[in-house]
């Protein structure tokens, strides 16, 4: 049997405007998609709700329903699970009133924009950095230039499509609900060619390679996707083209590493004696190489920093920070005078156990003890 659309609302079918619109908000907070992850008959549920307000809502629908005894065929019997709205009829909530009420024999689609194109290139590092300009090649569909997208010989114009009378789409339906659907014989376009154009066959396009000029901003990151307006694939009989849309690919360099937080990474080794002793050292940036302060006692995986020398922020406001990672490098081998050097350094630090705390905690926590 058909739903009643009061019963879906829960509401009577003397029920105020005002009312209807309250049990509609307090149903689409219960069952609403995003408070129901993976839950297909909540979003069943979700979508009756939406579809009977769509009619209840709406005071001059409300009457045509009223007055046809209750009944809303694109509830009725045979509609298939997860679609209420009958066999053959459109799933989407969101436009599905659009579709199902069109009575007013308003415009049809017309011809369809162009479809969007996408395309990847690789560019440096360095000029991910500085940002550059570059040309890429697609091949598209693009007007014909004999016809000018036209699809008609030219001296010929196209004509109104006699099956729909140049409204692109055909009403099926009984009573004062009907489903709009593209017109089969001028496929939505409203227009025929009784004589085609003979270099692009009638389609108003025709296959061609072009080359367009893509600006690529400082500080771009890897995976980053710039649309190009009115580039992609052309639209059908003038209607408007697809955009293009290019996918950066950053080579990676061999000395910065790009942060999460658009920062970049040096690893920078150091000698124990820096470490130890302190002073400066020789950093590269972006642009050359500066110096920077290495403290006294300088610890191994050890951070500093140079702000405002990294990358372009993506707000095009100011520079991230270069951080470099001090990394104290220790010999594998020892040259005579080295481990000389070494011995006397240990004997001036006798008595300087680095482990004498670790060990004081552990015991007084029990650790077991040798002997």
């Amino acid at each position: 049997m058909a739903k009643d659309l009061y019963e879906v609302l829960g509401v009577s079918k003397k029920a105020s405007q005002e009312e209807i619109k309250k049990a509609h908000r307090k149903l689409v907070r219960q069952y609403h998609p995003d408070r129901n992850p993976d839950d297909k008959s909540a979003e069943d549920r979700f979508k009756e709700i939406q579809a009977a307000y769509d009619v209840l809502g709406d005071e001059e629908k409300r009457k045509e329903y009223d007055s046809g005894g209750g009944m809303f065929g694109g509830f009725g019997q045979g509609a298939p699970q997860g679609n209420p709205f009958g066999q053959g009829a459109p799933s989407g909530f969101g436009d599905i009133f659009s579709t199902i009420f069109n009575r007013s024999g308003g415009e049809g689609p017309g011809p369809e924009r162009g479809r969007d194109l996408e395309t990847d290139t690789r560019i440096s590092f360095d000029d991910a950095m500085n940002g550059t300009q570059l040309t890429v090649t697609i091949p598209k569909s693009e007007r014909c230039p004999t016809c000018s997208g036209s699809g008609a010989e030219p001296g010929t114009s196209p004509e109104a499509c006699p099956r729909c009378g140049g409204r692109g789409v055909e009403a099926q339906g009984q009573g004062f609900f009907s489903i709009s659907q593209p017109c089969p014989q001028c496929q939505g376009t409203g227009q025929i060619i009784p004589s085609p154009c003979h270099t692009c066959g009638g389609s108003g396009l025709t296959h061609q390679t072009k080359r367009y000029k893509v600006n690529i901003p400082a500080g771009v990151k890897d995976g980053t996707r710039i649309r190009v307006a009115g580039k992609g694939e052309a639209g059908v009989r003038g209607a408007p083209s697809g955009d293009l849309f290019v996918t950066i690919q950053v080579s990676p360099s061999p000395v910065f590493k790009r942060l999460d937080d658009g920062n970049l990474e040096v690893e920078v080794p150091i000698s124990v004696a820096e470490a130890m002793r302190g002073g400066t050292v020789e950093v590269p940036t972006l642009s050359g190489t500066k110096r920077i302060r290495v403290g006294a006692g300088t610890q191994n995986g050890a951070i500093q920093r140079l702000r405002g020398e990294g990358p372009p922020n993506a707000n095009g406001k100011g520079r991230g920070d270069i951080r470099y990672r001090l990394n104290v490098v220790i010999p594998r081998e020892l040259t005579d005078d080295q481990r000389r050097a070494v011995d006397q350094l240990a004997e001036a630090m006798n008595g300087d156990d680095p482990r004498a705390d670790l060990l004081r905690r552990a015991g007084s926590k029990g650790t077991a003890k040798d002997g």
